[in-house]
Order: structure tokens, then C-alpha cells, then sequence
């Protein structure tokens, strides 16, 4: 599997936009005389599309802006490229500045408005077309060798990334083994009995391009044999390595005059990282705050009215396993018989907003994996253990990728290590950005429901919090946990 140029496509297309956008803005702001004065004249302009040509250049590659890492979602797209927009707004102002050279901040703002809209299409455009070469059947037909969480978890990430042009379309595992536990519903299908010397004429005869082995063993020799015939009857053969440790660590590929070798590199981040976004938890902690108290008010006043108590401390394992008292309103998330204002709370978790007062102590930070309770993190296994590694958050990567109390403790933790893998101030604030688009998203549901049917008795939460097993084919839900 290879990504088909697709990210040099849409940087060859973002630097037309710029150019584009560039006259547009000009446009907006002068109208037909925009070339009539020589400090916005054509030749003015040329210096000023090169130097963002390049800046958007670094960006994009320094943070990966074609749209397509970590799967489609539309929400984390707009929030990396406004940061990416914003990055390049301030740099061409302080060049500006420095140089001398006239800027208008109006034609500026045009500027960076139409560069959003327009990355922002460019990339959805991307996806269109990807996605239609695959109903033309342009993308490669491929079956995996497994029927584990590794093998359904591979069919997930193909799905959630069209650029790679591939199809699953079909598992080969041994006969005892129950091939649908788990995978989606377009591959569900009665299992076929094939002996192993007619698989390859089966894979040929369905027009198989790929085998993909996720197996525990894949050095079995009826494995290795028929790697050896795809390869002799032009079926390419790829494998993913065992044991599977790659959410913990990054891969780099090594040849060795011919010995693959997959180095399993350890994450590793300064402590100038770490005391970097303590500051940021401070700087946006006040901002954020100042906003939860009018929300916050009432309800401690209604909380106080009804209960008694406004808050309540539940006891949470930190950094290191460290137990602290994570500060909430004092709601029982499990009560069926919350009045609407209660549920309103609970719906759009305002009752969460108290935690501001942990990542003011230092016990949480905004962003991390979302803390768990002791008897909980008591079953962890090794590879979980790993998510302590760091302070827990008010939001991250899982809770934008829409797992709640109802998903796994084992789900939220791939998902926690993918973040571990790529700690940065960046994708803290874009996962800022993407929680407020999500809270955003609910309350808009929220009203058109109020609006359609009447402020409806009871919502459930997965009327307000859509599932994402569409995505998460392998979500494992028999172990729910606090969020």
C-alpha cells in the first residue's frame, strides 16, 4: 500500500490557491485599481506569493497539512489549517515589518480568509475524487490473512484513509476461526472452504491485487508458501509486523543488504515540552475559566438549591498512578432521573468544567488522556500502563474521535498512545480547536431536535453523541469507564 501522490497533488494545488487568493484579496481591497500604484503593483506581488509559497511549503510539511493523517475528519482539517493560516498571517506580517514593506492589514485578512476556504475545498475536493475512483474501481482489491483485532483494526484504517486507493474485500483464515466476529457489515459473508493450493487460483479469479498478512505467526510455512505463490502469480504481498507495538512506538524501516528491519523508536520529548504546555494550560486555563463561569453560576446555584453540595471530587489515578480528586458538579451520570436542566448539564459536559480548578493545581493539563479510576487502572495491562506516562486531560484525542463512558478503556488507550507518539503544542491546540467544533456540533443537534420535535422528556446519548463504530469497527464496549 502506497499513497498515490496525493499529498504533492493537493501542495501543487495550494500553491495555485495562493496565488488565486492573493489576487482575489487585492481585488477586495482596491478593486480595479489594485495595478495602478507601484507598492501593489504585479511586480510587488511577486516576492510576496514567493515567500508564502515557501512558509506554506514548511508548514505543510512540518505538520503534515493534506487533510488525510489520522484519517478524514472535517473538523481536525479546519482547526490545523486555521493554525497553519494563522502561522502564515503572523509570518507575513513580521516579515513585512522587518523588511519595511507595506502590507495591508485589510488585504491581509482577505487573504487568509480565502486561503482557509479554499485549502479547506481543496482537501475535500481530494477526497471526492479519491473516493469516486474507488466506486470506478481504481483503488487495489485486497484480502488480509488473520481474523484478529489486528486484522479488523487494518480494515478500519484502510476505510478511514481513501488515499491509499485500496479495498478489502475479503479474509482468509483458518476453518475453525469465525471470520465475521467483529468486521464490518459489507464483508460479512457465509465462509468458503478452499484448500490451500486452490487460494491463489481464488485470489486471481476475484481479481486480487494485495495479500496483507496480520498474523501472530506469519513464518508458518503454509504462510510462507503462499506468499511465495502470490509473488510468482503477481499478487504483492505486504505484512504487518508482530508483535503489535507500533501505537507505542515509531517504525522506521532499515534494509540490511536485503534483512528487513523495523526499528520500534521510542517517543521521546524534551522536559522544555512538558514545561512549555504547563505555561499554555495556564495562558488558556484564565481565558477558558473566564467563560465556564457563566455556565458554571447557575448551575452551582441550582446544584446547591436541589442537592446541597455543588461539586463533588471522584477520585482519579494521574501521572505516574498518582490518585488525586477530580472536581465535577455533583451529578451522578448514571441517575435516569436527571431533570432537563440537570441532563442539559451532563449533555454538553458542563460538568466537567470544574477540572479547570485540577489543571490550575497541576494534577491534570487540557489536553492528555482522560483520567480513570483506581480500580480501573489496577487491571491495566502493560501497554495501557503507558497512558500514565503522562498528566491526564480535560479532552484528547479519544474524546474527539467521539469514545465516551460507553467505549473501552482499551480503545481510549490506542488512541491516547497515538497522541503520545506525536506530543506537541500544535496538536494540543487543535484538539482544542476540534473539542469546541464538537461542543459546537451538539448544541446545533441539539437545538434543531428542540426545534423539530419540541424540547423533547429525555435524550439519550446517542442521540446527542452519534457512535462511532461506522469508524471504530473494533470497539470494544464490554468495559465501560468513566469520561
Amino acid at each position: 500500500m502506497k499513497v498515490h501522490g496525493v499529498t504533492r497533488w493537493i501542495l501543487t494545488a495550494d500553491w495555485a490557491w495562493i496565488a488565486i487568493a492573493l489576487l482575489g484579496a487585492e481585488f477586495l481591497r482596491y478593486g480595479f485599481s489594485w495595478g495602478t500604484s507601484a507598492e501593489i503593483s504585479p511586480h510587488y506581488l511577486l516576492p510576496f506569493f514567493l515567500a508564502t509559497c515557501g512558509i506554506w511549503f514548511l508548514l505543510s510539511s512540518s505538520m503534515q497539512l493534506d487533510g488525510f493523517r489520522g484519517g478524514w475528519r472535517l473538523a481536525a482539517i479546519v482547526s490545523q489549517l486555521s493554525m497553519a493560516v494563522c502561522f502564515l498571517m503572523a509570518a507575513l506580517l513580521t516579515g513585512g515589518y522587518l523588511l519595511r514593506q507595506y502590507v495591508s492589514r485589510l488585504a491581509l485578512a482577505y487573504f487568509g480568509l480565502l486561503l482557509l476556504v479554499g485549502f479547506v475545498l481543496i482537501r475535500y475536493g481530494a477526497r471526492l475524487f479519491l473516493l469516486a475512483r474507488h466506486r470506478a474501481g481504481g483503488a487495489s482489491r485486497v484480502v488480509i490473512v488473520g481474523n484478529g483485532h489486528v486484522a479488523r483494526e487494518l480494515v478500519a484504517k484502510i476505510e478511514q484513509h481513501p488515499e491509499v486507493l485500496c479495498k478489502v474485500v475479503g479474509f482468509l483464515c483458518p476453518p475453525e476461526a469465525s471470520p465475521d466476529n467483529g468486521l464490518p457489515g459489507q464483508l460479512k459473508a457465509p465462509p468458503i472452504s478452499v484448500s490451500s493450493l486452490g487460494v491463489v487460483d481464488l485470489l486471481k479469479e476475484n481479481c486480487v491485487d494485495e495479500l496483507i498478512l496480520a498474523l501472530a505467526k506469519p513464518s508458518l510455512p503454509e504462510v510462507l508458501n503462499l506468499a511465495g505463490r502470490c509473488r510468482e502469480r503477481g499478487i504483492n504481498v505486504s505484512l504487518v509486523p508482530q508483535p503489535y507495538e507500533l501505537y507505542s512506538s515509531r517504525p522506521k524501516f532499515i534494509d540490511l543488504d536485503g534483512l528487513p528491519v523495523l526499528r520500534l523508536q521510542a517517543s521521546s520529548s524534551s522536559d522544555l515540552h512538558w514545561r512549555a504546555k504547563r505555561v499554555v494550560d495556564l495562558l488558556l486555563g484564565v481565558p477558558a475559566f473566564a467563560c465556564a463561569v457563566p455556565m458554571l453560576v447557575p448551575a452551582t446555584v441550582a446544584l446547591m438549591w436541589t442537592k446541597g453540595r455543588a461539586f463533588t471530587g471522584e477520585d482519579r489515578c494521574g501521572q505516574h498512578g498518582k490518585v488525586f480528586s477530580m472536581l465535577r458538579l455533583n451529578l451522578d451520570r448514571h441517575d435516569p432521573n436527571l431533570s432537563s436542566f440537570e441532563r442539559f448539564l451532563q449533555q454538553f459536559s458542563i460538568t466537567e468544567l470544574p477540572q479547570l480548578w485540577n489543571v490550575f493545581r497541576g494534577d491534570m493539563s487540557l489536553v492528555g488522556p482522560r483520567p480513570e479510576n483506581p480500580d480501573r487502572v489496577r487491571h491495566y495491562s502493560d501497554w495501557q500502563q503507558q497512558r500514565l506516562s503522562i498528566k491526564p486531560g480535560m479532552t484528547g484525542l479519544a474524546q474527539v474521535h467521539g469514545l465516551r463512558e460507553q467505549h473501552s478503556s482499551e480503545e481510549k488507550t490506542r488512541f491516547d498512545l497515538q497522541y503520545l507518539l506525536h506530543p506537541s503544542l500544535l496538536t494540543d491546540l487543535s484538539l482544542l480547536l476540534q473539542t469546541l467544533w464538537t461542543l459546537t456540533g451538539r448544541i446545533l443537534h441539539y437545538w434543531q431536535i428542540k426545534s423539530a420535535k419540541g424540547a423533547p422528556e429525555k435524550m439519550t446519548n446517542e442521540v446527542l453523541f452519534p457512535p462511532v463504530g461506522e469508524v471504530l469497527h473494533r470497539a470494544h464496549r464490554s468495559q465501560p469507564s468513566a469520561d
